[in-house]
């Protein structure tokens, strides 16, 4: 709701009868927010929210057991809708107010209908919460990458500062396009890759040709069953390289007077951060993802000798699917409460909303122990 928009009154019953996954309402005072949108995307779960639809979360927004963050708080104020009318004159004023809106809708009819026409009607802006235009740091109706290297001193703490609507990044379709990727692309082009090179692996170490050379006259014989084990010991080994990157690739803090290096950070995880519910954003593209992949491929043949480096990389390839799979589902799935997945969206929200200098695991949180950057625990 915009602020210079009067505000809509509702009564007590309507905002109860809201309590539906269809149209889910809260309180939080006497402020009224539609969370409809929200509920698939709570680390808590839907049945959290639904539990106390059409009711007061002052109480669970202070916590015990969880405090929420001051950018989930700011996060909520996207869904503000209005305010609760708690008595009959409140009742009337909301009536009142309704009749004005209407009729000054039929008024401005004409002049809405031109600004419409003016904008582009196919924009998934007009589908999502809307920003303040007039205070933000950079304006949304332009391109964001040519912009955030700009704000200097204040982008790392406007990054930080999560929204709830995609960000074009280029002007160009092409490139805009070039940098979204709906979630089945990975498993679609990763996956063939993962099957044809672990049989490819398995039936060469069947040959029972494969040894590992010592020295002239001493060698060990590989056999076709050490395969699944050298799979796991990619699988583990990328779990290291995916804390590593996110951590010090992603997590870098670029140099306030850089504009280049603002710019590239908010092109490689920046804009994750900012819009971290941009569903077209959370997978890696193919192709910026085949130059790590392929950097990966080239380090383990040349380090380890013959078909064995093949066997390591297929075990990381296949970690890697799964990393991308499961960082989708941590924004978008809705976990049984108790499981391990749910701990681990919890977890991950935490790092987007209050935690952004730890909990840099996606897949798992051990690599977090020993480098000591774990997110403290809270139950939901």
């Amino acid at each position: 709701m915009s602020p210079s928009t009067s505000p809509r009154f509702f009564s007590e019953r309507e905002v109860a009868c809201h309590c539906t996954k269809e149209s889910c309402w809260v309180l939080l005072g006497t402020r009224v927010y539609d969370v409809t949108a929200f509920l698939r995307m709570h680390p808590g779960g839907e049945a959290l929210i639904l539990r106390r639809s059409g009711k007061d979360v002052s109480g669970e927004m202070e916590g015990p057991p969880h405090r929420h963050s001051d950018n989930a708080r700011r996060w909520m104020e996207q869904y503000y809708i209005g305010e609760l009318a708690r008595d009959s004159g409140a009742n009337d004023e909301a009536q009142t107010l309704r009749e004005r809106r209407k009729g000054s809708e039929q008024t401005d009819g004409q002049t809405s209908e031109k600004k419409v026409k003016e904008e582009d009607e196919d924009s998934p802006f007009n589908r999502c919460s809307s920003v303040d235009l007039d205070k933000d740091l950079v304006d949304w109706r332009k391109p964001l990458a040519w912009q955030v290297g700009h704000l200097g001193e204040k982008y790392d703490a406007w990054v930080h500062q999560p929204v709830d609507r995609p960000i074009r990044l280029f002007g160009n379709p092409l490139l805009e396009a070039s940098t979204k990727t709906s979630w089945y692309w990975v498993p679609v082009v990763w996956l063939p890759i993962v099957f044809y090179l672990s049989w490819h692996c398995y039936t060469t170490l069947s040959e029972g040709t494969t040894r590992i050379v010592l020295s002239s006259d001493f060698s060990i014989p590989i056999h076709k069953y050490i395969f699944p084990m050298l799979f796991l010991i990619g699988w583990f080994l990328w779990s290291f390289i995916e804390y590593c990157i996110h951590r010090f690739v992603f997590h870098m803090k670029p140099p306030a007077h850089n504009y280049y290096l603002i710019m590239l950070h908010f092109l490689l995880h920046g804009q994750h951060h900012k819009s971290p519910f941009d569903g077209s954003r959370l997978v890696f593209p193919p192709g910026l993802a085949s130059l790590v992949v392929g950097s990966f491929y080239i380090i383990l043949r040349n380090t380890l000798p013959d078909i064995l480096g093949i066997c390591v990389f297929v075990g990381g390839l296949c970690g890697y699917v799964v990393y991308d799979m499961i960082h989708y589902y941590l924004h978008y799935g809705s976990p049984k409460r108790g499981s391990y997945m749910y701990s681990l969206k919890a977890y991950h929200v935490k790092h987007h909303f209050e935690h952004q200098r730890s909990g840099f695991g996606i897949t798992t949180t051990f690599w977090d122990h020993p480098f000591k950057t774990v997110i403290p625990d809270e139950k939901f």
